[in-house]
């Protein structure tokens, strides 16, 4: 049977990229090796990584705008420590908007670096919201936000305007949806989600604005030393940045942002529809912060929980338990997810109706 996976990440990926991957395991470029095996200095490797970081720039409308990209390692927490490293000046101070786990977890890391400002938090509401009415200090050397909650099903409609630099954490949804993508000064994102394999996190960064805090950085920490390196300051994820890049040309395939970003519109829209109309089901986040990415729903009698997950079960959907912090379920829906599969999990919702 076919598996439909609402996984919040590692998750589902396009399946000629599973293929292709797997062709490549064997033999990579009709090379006589596995990709798992080439030197990541072989001109066939290069040209992985040279296009991959083209692509990005092409899908989000960066090309010659001062932008780099690299692959690095450590995920897009390691991102929550190189980014004070590298834009917290010596003495300065940073602004953070928290909401969600992610975003508590980059301010901590803020924290150890100096005077780190929480301008605005939906802590206090298990984060079903994302804060509206908050002002940015015109000191603060950075403003930092993370742009879709994949635990709380919240996302960022729009983004402030400020003349402070904005960083973003885009792990699940970068490459989803249309935005202008220049008001961002750096964008981090874990692969795990829209990209590829778990161990390469991509980071798109305007390079004027790096070396200005007086800091003196370590190496691997140094975006401009990473940059120069070309993403092989130091062994690259060979693997994950191969499926990334086979996941960007899917994504081209597929008309782009601007094509993915309809169908992620249906899915959401089936699903939510659902979740509003069913009696049985209710959402945890507030509509109009609703992740078009990660949907988080209840049932509104817990006592129904055994049916629901064996017609859910049975009917081939796997990864759709919600996360400890808010319970229930979590469809995630990332780009790689068919509509086909959001019919299979609303069917299993309107059973569960016919059979209370």
């Amino acid at each position: 049977m076919k598996k439909h996976n609402y996984s919040a990440g590692p998750c589902i990926l396009p399946q000629e990229v599973f293929e292709q991957s797997a062709q490549a395991l064997l033999d990579f470029n009709q090379s006589g090796l596995s990709i798992l095996e080439i030197s990541h200095r072989s001109k066939d490797f290069i040209a992985v990584m040279e296009e991959a970081r083209a692509l990005v720039l092409e899908l989000l409308g960066l090309e010659g705008k001062g932008y780099q990209v690299l692959f690095l390692q450590g995920g897009a927490s390691m991102e929550f420590l190189r980014v004070p490293y590298n834009y917290m000046k010596v003495g300065g101070k940073a602004a953070y908007l928290e909401t969600g786990t992610w975003a508590s977890n980059a301010i901590k890391e803020a924290q150890l670096f100096g005077e780190t400002e929480v301008v605005a938090s939906s802590k206090a509401a298990n984060f079903n919201y994302i804060p509206k009415d908050y002002t940015i200090p015109e000191d603060a050397d950075y403003f930092h936000c993370t742009s879709n909650n994949t635990i709380f099903g919240t996302q960022m409609k729009s983004f402030p305007k400020t003349d402070v630099p904005v960083i973003c954490d885009m792990s699940s949804d970068i490459f989803s949806r249309q935005l202008d993508f220049s008001q961002f000064a750096l964008i981090y994102a874990g692969a795990q989600k829209n990209m590829g394999p778990a161990g390469t996190t991509l980071v798109v960064i305007k390079e004027e604005l790096l070396g200005k805090t007086g800091r003196t950085l370590p190496s691997m920490m140094d975006y401009q030393k990473q940059i120069k390196a070309e993403s092989m300051y130091n062994t690259p994820a060979v693997f994950p940045v191969y499926a990334s890049l086979l996941t960007l040309q899917w994504l081209k395939k597929q008309g782009g942002i601007a094509g993915i970003e309809q169908i992620n519109a249906a899915k959401a829209a089936l699903l939510y529809a659902e979740i509003d109309r069913n009696p049985l089901f209710e959402g945890t986040a507030a509509v109009e912060d609703r992740s078009v990415m990660n949907a988080t729903f209840l049932l509104k009698d817990a006592a129904h929980t055994e049916k629901f997950d064996a017609l859910w079960k049975a009917a081939g959907i796997s990864g759709l338990n919600g996360h400890r912090s808010v319970g229930g379920y979590r469809a995630s829906m990332y780009n790689a997810l068919p509509l086909e599969s959001v019919h299979v999990l609303v069917n299993a919702m309107q059973e569960l109706e016919r059979s209370i």
